[in-house]
């Protein structure tokens, strides 16, 4: 009875019954909020799904240029990308794209509303880039990952377009690879002159190592292949290594051992993160290091200037933190000043000579330039060239055909005398 008393006193008083309805009310919106609060993060766990991708990853262009092309083109809030693209010609053109700029944007992809958010840190620098950390992140309804899996093909196929039928030159800067200059048409294998067969035992052996890591595997062997031509100057070391990369569908990666940035972690580094499907070129590699046996009594003329070691790179080579499914090629114009440990198998498996025209060679480059020849010119040619009793590099035919390329075949075998003029030689 006293307890029944007390709840029907409480009850008439107005001063409580406003505040336990005041109570009850704020109460009754806490617990909405929270609960609201829950269900939207429960919501958002198990019935949407998110995607990130930071400046860093490798997808982050080709998304962005996939989002201004497929994507979010309706959007009205927009940041311009300039990018130059060289035609067939050489002509450099000018092109700019516009994509989302840093903010939400709203899509639809195959049936699915996707939202999308990029975000900039003012406050962080991205140390590599030098430029304001972004990510762009995406979120979708559902649970099913194959939609971001199928976003990421699709921008990595439209990448892969735009350097369709290109050759990819890439320089080190800092501690990655980047794009160096603009991607250049590929050249024809056919379009540079070796001697007969060295060409195609190059190509042969290349194919034979990019096809059959299974191979390598299977017998413990480390799964990378190093190659080295050497000869004179102007004899085509460097051009057929382009052209052979366009033959392979490879990309070429330039590593100056010159450099004076260039210490034995950021080397290894460099050779561990190439791109895939790449040549790594180190040209002139005697310029680098001097051979040990020379050192007592020679000194290099870039002694000193660089930060590697010759063990350094020995182990960046072939060491037990080396990288595998590598094509390496080396070049020179000195054989004899290579230190043998260097130039060993397991280092350099394949060695070819790149030297002087040979017969062989100025054919093929007589009929190429002047296609209308017929084997009696060709056979003049050659004689000619051979009369002068001195040795005559590609590049110093090409350039005198270059000097003539407007004269008949006769015109070109009568002048043979000025291979040797006007600064070809």
């Amino acid at each position: 009875m006293i307890f029944e008393d007390l709840l029907s006193n409480l009850s008439t008083n107005p001063y409580f019954g406003a505040g336990f309805g005041l109570f009850g009310i704020g109460a009754g919106a806490a617990i909405l909020r929270k609960g609201l609060q829950g269900s939207l993060i429960l919501f958002r766990r198990h019935l949407m799904i998110t995607l990130e991708v930071p400046c860093r990853d490798k997808s982050y262009q080709w998304l962005l240029k996939w989002i201004s092309i497929k994507g979010a083109r309706k959007t009205q809030h927009l940041s311009v990308e300039t990018s130059f693209t060289q035609n067939d010609n050489g002509q450099i053109k000018t092109s700019y794209a516009f994509i989302p700029s840093v903010g939400k944007h709203v899509f639809q992809y195959k049936g699915n509303w996707i939202q999308i958010e990029r975000t900039r840190e003012q406050q962080t620098l991205d140390l590599h880039m030098g430029i304001p950390w972004e990510s762009v992140t995406l979120t979708a309804f559902g649970n099913n990952k194959h939609i971001y899996y199928d976003i990421l093909e699709e921008a990595r196929q439209l990448a892969l377009q735009s350097t369709e039928g290109k050759t990819i030159m890439y320089t080190a800067i800092g501690a990655e690879w980047r794009p160096f200059g603009h991607p250049r048409r590929r050249r024809p294998i056919s379009s540079v002159i070796l001697d007969e067969g060295i060409s195609e035992r190059i190509i042969v052996d290349c194919n034979d190592f990019i096809h059959n890591s299974i191979w390598y595997t299977q017998r413990g062997i480390p799964y990378r292949r190093g190659y080295l031509l050497y000869g004179p100057p102007g004899c085509g070391k460097s051009s057929f290594i382009t052209a052979l990369a366009g033959e392979l569908e490879y990309s070429v990666c330039l590593l100056n051992l010159s450099d004076k940035g260039l210490t034995d972690d950021r080397l290894n580094h460099l050779l561990n993160v190439a791109p895939e499907q790449t040549i790594i070129l180190l040209e002139d590699i005697d310029a680098a290091f001097a051979s040990r046996e020379s050192t007592s009594h020679q000194k290099s003329a870039y002694e000193g200037m660089n930060r590697i070691t010759f063990s350094g790179l020995l182990n960046c080579l072939d060491g037990v933190a080396s990288t595998e499914a590598r094509i390496v090629f080396m070049t020179t114009n000195y054989l004899d000043r290579l230190d043998p440990a260097l130039i060993r198998p397991g280092r350099i498996d394949v060695k070819e000579y790149v030297g002087h025209c040979t017969d062989h060679q100025l054919k093929e480059m007589f009929k190429k330039f002047f296609e209308n020849s017929d084997d009696v010119e060709v056979s003049k040619f050659v004689k000619g060239v051979k009369s002068l009793h001195r040795s005559v590099s590609p590049a110093q035919i090409q350039g005198f055909f270059m000097k003539h390329k407007s004269s008949t075949p006769l015109t070109v075998i009568n002048s043979c005398n000025d291979i040797f003029d006007n600064g070809l030689n």
